[in-house]
């Protein structure tokens, strides 16, 4: 996780669209803070695939991060300083299950093309893309048992532990582990993992794949696939708002944005 950019920062901080031949580079520009997401950045991500998906001369997306050392690291914490209740935080894990749904439900392939770390959110985002390509050094998780004491909503976990596995998820959420590259290569996460400077050419190369399938049976194959993993959802509010409504929460935003370890009491 990280903080976003405030002041002159927070202006910078954007998503942007560029639209070459038939694809669509989608890139989350915000270098001060590693590319931590603000609510615009996330309500812009949401209105960019809600217009791609009306759009059926594209047909592959690519997501990337700015400045070639992170591809999200996280959302912005300072907002978590205004949540005064448990409510507070329900309506938080509603609103990214809502920003992130446009990308997961894209009727068109989706590529993440990760360097540095894809952290809290950004793992979110890489996750709801169907291939995700990085750089060997990569790193991946959600270490908020360390940093803040939040939690997922269950969609969102459930999203996880069908592209990681539970174990691996488990790794992340309760040891608040950074996984490398190289181990989610090898459990498939990750499809390949190349130099920096090869990324942009491989998500091109692969993109070009993709581009000539039957897009009527990629649309159906990945909608009918993520209409399974989101079937019979369990109903966690109750652990959604017990969590931001702790103590626990409340010391560990604070402890955060003053650069201080949170003291953890279990309240």
């Amino acid at each position: 996780m990280s903080q976003a950019g405030q002041g002159n920062n927070e202006r910078v901080a954007q998503v942007t669209l560029e639209l070459r031949d038939q694809f669509a580079y989608i890139t989350f520009d915000h270098v001060a803070a590693r590319n931590a997401m603000t609510v615009g950045m996330y309500q812009s991500l949401k209105t960019i695939c809600q217009d791609i998906a009306k759009n059926p001369s594209i047909r592959v997306a690519i997501l990337r991060g700015a400045g070639g050392k992170s591809f999200v690291s996280g959302s912005d914490i300072a907002q978590f300083a205004s949540f005064t209740s448990g409510q507070d935080g329900v309506r938080y894990e509603e609103g990214i299950d809502d920003y992130l749904s446009p990308l997961a439900l894209l009727p068109i392939p989706t590529i993440a093309v990760i360097d540095g770390m894809a952290v809290g959110g950004g793992l979110a985002i890489a996750s709801c893309c169907d291939f995700r390509i990085s750089t060997p050094d990569a790193k991946f998780g959600v270490p908020i048992a360390r940093t803040l004491g939040n939690c997922l909503s269950a969609g969102n976990v459930a999203w996880l532990v069908a592209h990681l596995g539970i174990n691996i998820v488990k790794r992340m959420l309760l040891l608040a582990e950074l996984i490398p590259a190289e181990q989610l290569l090898q459990q498939g996460y990750l499809l390949a993992t190349y130099e920096q400077e090869d990324l942009a050419k491989e998500a091109d190369v692969l993109a070009k794949k993709l581009s000539v399938l039957a897009p009527i049976t990629q649309k159906s194959s990945k909608l009918t696939l993520a209409r399974l993993l989101r079937n019979q959802l369990p109903d966690c509010t109750d652990l959604i708002s017990e969590t931001y409504g702790s103590a626990d929460f409340k010391n560990g935003v604070a402890s955060f944005l003053n650069g201080e370890p949170p003291i953890w009491t279990g309240k």
